[in-house]
């Protein structure tokens, strides 16, 4: 058993009891985390000019596209695990969002409506991409709830608990883990703050602040993922998500030099 001069305890609970009904807390955050991006898309949308209105409606298209887009590529990636139980594949609230699937899904819908509304999609994918990162940094807590998606063992001071019942098998003596949640949680923090900085500074051509945004968030992906021990489908041996990150990472980082400004072009 690993010996550990300090922890994050788990929740003891994973919804909240008001009486009349549950509120499940994975869902919970995930919400927070969608109204704290439409608030801080709206409040960035203002300041370039425009009418926070416009992300009000983006969000009534790309939000629930979101919400599809990751149950299906969570569902896609890890198909054995509902082998035979097939009907738990919509039980959104126990968890499970593939957040490659939500966010591509919710991107293009968003950019299609965009379009089909005569809203710049360069200036308004500037303005909505730093909030995106914002969600996930809030969503990331349910999972902190559902005891779920942790890392491999580790005695370091801030070692998360993870109650027996959500241990695999082999790990069941073992009581502190990696808490990947936080990790990715305070990733995404500083991945906002980074965006905001960057296009503030006016580094990037419009509509280009997506790609340092996919870059930054494949190479969190890629080192938080490789930490993690729960149930994944592989690729020769390495889990999906891995490859997702790399190529996100090749991916966004193209798009993100191609937006570099000359110096010509700062003047």
């Amino acid at each position: 058993m690993w010996a550990s001069l300090g922890s994050i305890p788990s929740p003891s609970k994973s919804y909240l009891d008001l009486g009349i009904v549950e509120l499940r807390a994975y869902g919970l955050m995930i919400a927070l985390g969608v109204l704290a991006a439409v608030w801080f898309s709206q409040k960035r949308w203002k300041q370039y000019g425009e009418d926070p209105e416009d992300i009000s409606n983006i969000a009534l298209w790309a939000v629930p596209a979101g919400l599809i887009g990751s149950r299906i590529y969570h569902v896609i990636t890890d198909w054995r695990s509902y082998q035979g139980r097939w009907e738990d594949a919509i039980k959104i609230w126990e968890g499970g969002l593939g957040i490659p699937g939500g966010l591509a899904a919710g991107v293009i819908v968003g950019v299609m409506y965009a379009r089909r509304n005569d809203i710049s999609v360069p200036k308004v994918l500037d303005a909505m991409i730093p909030s995106l990162p914002l969600a996930q940094a809030i969503g990331r807590w349910g999972n902190w709830f559902n005891q779920e998606l942790f890392g491999r063992p580790t005695d370091l001071p801030w070692g998360l608990e993870i109650k027996s019942t959500h241990r695999p098998e082999k790990y069941s003596e073992i009581n502190t883990f990696h808490p990947t949640f936080l990790y990715e949680s305070l990733w995404n923090v500083a991945l906002v703050l980074l965006l905001i900085a960057v296009d503030r500074k006016n580094y990037l051509k419009p509509g280009h602040l997506i790609g340092l945004w996919i870059f930054g968030y494949g190479i969190g992906r890629l080192w938080i993922e490789a930490l993690r021990i729960d149930q994944a489908s592989l690729i020769f041996g390495v889990r999906v998500n891995i490859w997702i990150s790399a190529i996100a990472i090749v991916a966004g980082g193209i798009v993100w030099i191609k937006g570099l400004k000359s110096i010509r072009d700062k003047i």
